[in-house]
């Protein structure tokens, strides 16, 4: 009895890790993981099996396959979907991705070739031809599958010759545009040059600062000047706080867009616990946009939209830290760029206000089993459209500080991809774009 427990559990191990596999990974990281699962159709979250997964990702690799190995197409999740299903709504979605349309190519002629296989037994059974022998018609449909099968092997060697000088033509592009962004940066650098050596010899200032040319020293100059707007009310955590500012400004592009926004605000101000994890010492009563009055002593970070100011309880963990860090800078970064009480769009940008009123939308249709539901779902419980929208938006750059850049992405792609969509493209180009240059 011990022993077959521990099989089951090993098996349950491996499917967790072959899971988040998907959702992380290359199929080559987990290869050896793949070889050891006998049901390439177990189900994860949602009722969802490894190729729902790599379909609604665009993981082509794991696609092709989790096909090749006999994956069923045909089975459904908690949304009723298949596989066919889900690749023909992420190719709605992603209309310009290349791997969503192979994606949907692969999976729809092995759907063709299984639903013909299962129906032509049916169909063979009702031939009412009595001048076929049952050996005869055997035989006929033994070689009618065979044919059948011969064409779609040829159609899918053809599709992997397509993906395979697609992502050739993809690798020139790229590097093509390697080479120009490197002769672009080396034409600036020296523009930047002639006209700084101009103005010192005509007896003026430099215009343009040589941190800005050296992204090393940029990061330090904008982390210093966070530190500048810290103030430690308890405690000494200089160190730790510096640390917590540089994993912002590393981890990924949609927490730096923020600091790079907010270091060089004279309004901004980060109120500092050390000692706690809550902010119950410096601020006893908080409300929050919405209106709801709160005790500080439950709250690991508040934004004071009065005061610009920022509250942080930094004991614990640099991830918890950053993670709360950025969910209370990024409101202060929408009320002070935006300057509309903390909506992520500006007043009057209708379209705008649509887009992040058909993200809240989407979260709610989500919200049921999510991933991250703690972050999105608060932002969900607020009682007015005000503190949903502004939670909501910062609920990203917490999700990408607390689980990584990589799974961070990964899963909003894949559970909130219209949010992940419009911070990306909207609200952090727009952050940036205020930032000081």
């Amino acid at each position: 009895m011990a022993s077959s427990i521990s099989t089951k559990n090993m098996e349950e191990f491996v499917e967790e890790r072959l899971i988040a596999g998907v959702l992380t990974g290359s199929f080559l990281q987990n290869k050896e993981l793949l070889e050891g699962v006998e049901d390439v159709d177990v189900r994860g979250m949602r009722q969802r099996t490894l190729l729902h997964v790599g379909v609604r990702l665009g993981k082509a690799d794991w696609v092709e396959e989790l096909l090749a190995r006999g994956a069923d197409t045909d089975l459904k999740d908690d949304s009723q979907l298949n596989a066919l299903s889900s690749a023909e709504e992420m190719v709605r979605r992603f209309p310009e991705e290349l791997d969503r349309s192979l994606i949907l190519k692969l999976v729809t002629l092995v759907h063709r070739r299984d639903q013909a296989m299962m129906h032509r037994p049916e169909s063979s059974s009702r031939r009412s031809d009595d001048h076929i022998t049952p050996v005869d018609r055997n035989n006929q449909d033994i070689e009618s599958l065979k044919s059948s099968v011969d064409a779609l092997r040829h159609e899918m060697k053809s599709l992997m010759c397509q993906l395979i000088s697609s992502l050739e033509e993809l690798k020139t592009q790229v590097c093509g545009r390697d080479t120009l962004l490197r002769y672009l940066e080396e034409a600036v650098t020296s523009t930047v040059e002639d006209v700084t050596s101009i103005r010192f010899e005509l007896g003026g200032e430099a215009a343009i600062s040589p941190a800005q040319l050296d992204p090393v020293a940029a990061r330090q100059e904008c982390v210093d000047a966070m530190l500048r707007r810290t103030t430690f009310v308890f405690g000494n955590g200089l160190d730790k706080m510096r640390r917590v500012y540089e994993g912002m400004y590393d981890e990924d592009d949609r927490t730096a867009c923020i600091i790079k926004c907010l270091c060089w605000d004279d309004r901004v101000k980060v109120m500092v616990d050390c000692d706690l994890w809550n902010i119950g010492r410096m601020k006893k009563k908080v409300v929050e946009l919405d209106g709801t009055q709160g005790d500080g002593s439950g709250v690991c970070s508040f934004c004071d939209f009065e005061s610009d100011t920022v509250y942080l309880g930094a004991w614990g963990s640099e991830t918890d830290v950053c993670s709360w860090l950025a969910w209370a800078l990024s409101q202060l970064s929408l009320k002070l760029v935006f300057g509309n009480e903390g909506r992520p769009y500006s007043k009057g940008d209708v379209e705008r206000e649509r887009e992040w009123m058909r993200a809240v939308e989407e979260a709610e249709e989500e919200k049921r089993g999510e991933v991250f539901y703690g972050r999105i779902g608060d932002a969900l419980d607020m009682r007015t459209e005000l503190a949903r929208v502004c939670h909501l938006a910062a609920a990203v750059p917490w999700i990408i500080a607390f689980y990584g850049s990589t799974t961070g992405r990964d899963c909003l792609q894949e559970y909130h991809p219209l949010l992940f969509s419009v911070y990306s493209n909207h609200m952090m180009p727009t952050l940036l774009a205020k930032a000081r240059r």
